[in-house]
């Protein structure tokens, strides 16, 4: 039986999951959630306008960007289990208020659009399934459901719900299985990159690229690997500092784990949207419900289905986390209690923050922009904004003071550096062409 006191629910649906189960949802850890919100509504838009635009074109990017997105990812939770906080706290304490100021305007105008974006997807698909429900009752319900789940269920539940939501991703693995014709052609654009310099062709580089390497992800992991030291009995920083050896092994496993399947996925879609879309000619994809539902006639009820499904799991996992990580940060900035293993009465600010952006994000659908546009309008947004803040991340990263031995070794620098020169670059071109 399940109770809700005041402030967090208990677990009860864990009582009766099979014990193998559960410890294999055990191994997942924040690497993998983190890589799996990476193909949210956002991504899912972005990877199928570009398979619609431009076919196989900009495939290769799901290799390209694998190892980037590791040592992004990888940088983020070094820098959470190393310093024993999280990057809002880093920054407050040891730089100018202005960078951290600047770092967090940029983080919350990106969440809080992807938010809106988000919902939309997620309700126009449900519109899909009960043609007849309002869009207006669907968008509300998923707010409601979305904040009591981050609100009132304990850390240990909510997360092992985020993990659940994770597997709906294989839907599209499944879908690209199905509608796969010429799979020579595909593994050439895998691995042969295809250039166009075109303004229309860079602009779906940024918003891939943007989509793929999100600053939200940044700050979810270097959190929520202090969130597990906290769930381990560590609840003060100076318990939290430093890094076991078993603890960065298992880390670093993790985060290869959940970036592999985040990109696998976007490989997926793309290939999906070139063998569908872009092979009928069908090269503008205005809305979710309609890139869901172009797909019954040349792919079967059952590709639409599972891709409807996709969107909606997708964003009952993220938006939670970017809501979480834009707190996370004005948290850390005001000096706020906060996380999400905290209650409610115990964590005002942080709860109230997560609650004000999912409301705003909620309203946003109602200013009439079709949400394949809004997503693709984030992923472009992301794109330009996360190479300064990877910059910061980069020197935090390299502080011997705050990281001690852990401090960023040579692939990792290097790694880093040529994801923000080859974002800037793309960026740069977008405006120039």
């Amino acid at each position: 039986m399940c109770t809700i006191a005041l402030g967090k629910a208990t677990p009860c649906y864990n009582l009766h999951m099979p014990k193998h189960v559960s410890r294999w949802l055990k191994k997942l850890g924040p690497g993998f959630i983190t890589g799996a919100a990476d193909d949210d509504p956002s991504g899912i838009a972005t990877y199928t306008q570009v398979g619609a635009q431009f076919g196989l074109a900009q495939l290769w990017t799901a290799a390209v960007t694998l190892p980037c997105m590791i040592a992004v990812q990888e940088m983020s939770a070094r820098i959470g289990l190393a310093a024993g906080q999280g990057l809002g706290a880093i920054i407050r304490k040891n730089y100018p208020r202005w960078v951290m100021w600047s770092f967090i305007t940029l983080l919350i105008i990106a969440n809080t659009l992807n938010i809106g974006a988000d919902m939309g997807a997620m309700s126009e698909a449900v519109q899909l399934l009960i043609p007849r429900a309002p869009f207006v009752v669907i968008a509300l319900g998923f707010t409601a459901l979305i904040l009591i789940l981050e609100i009132l269920v304990t850390y240990k539940t909510y997360v092992t719900i985020l993990k659940w939501f994770a597997f709906t991703l294989l839907g599209y693995l499944i879908t690209a299985i199905i509608v796969t014709t010429d799979w020579i052609s595909l593994l050439t654009h895998a691995v042969l990159p295809t250039i166009h310099l075109k303004r229309e062709f860079m602009l779906g580089l940024v918003a891939v690229l943007g989509t793929t390497i999100s600053p939200y992800l940044f700050i979810w992991q270097s959190h929520e690997e202090v969130e597990e030291k906290i769930a381990l009995g560590r609840t003060t920083v100076a318990a939290r500092k430093g890094i076991a050896t078993n603890e960065i092994k298992a880390m670093r496993q993790d985060v290869i784990l959940g970036m592999s399947f985040s990109n696998l996925i976007m490989f997926c879609i793309i290939a999906t949207a070139a063998a569908v879309f872009f092979r009928h000619g069908i090269t503008d994809i205005q809305t979710s419900a309609q890139a869901a539902r172009a797909l019954e006639p040349l792919a079967g009820r059952f590709a639409t289905l599972l891709f409807t499904l996709g969107i909606i799991g997708t964003g009952l996992l993220t938006i939670p986390i970017l809501s979480a990580s834009a707190s996370y940060m004005i948290a850390d900035a005001c000096g706020w209690s906060n996380g999400l293993y905290k209650k409610f009465r115990h964590a005002h600010g942080f709860y109230g923050v997560i609650t004000l952006s999912t409301l705003i994000g909620l309203l946003i659908n109602f200013i009439g922009i079709g949400s394949i546009k809004a997503l693709i309008f984030v992923a472009i947004l992301n794109g330009l904004i996360t190479p300064p803040l990877l910059i910061v991340m980069l020197a935090i990263a390299n502080n011997k003071q705050l990281m001690g031995r852990h401090v960023n070794g040579r692939l990792s620098n290097v790694l880093v550096s040529v994801t923000i020169v080859g974002m800037t670059l793309a960026g740069t071109l977008m405006f120039v062409l």
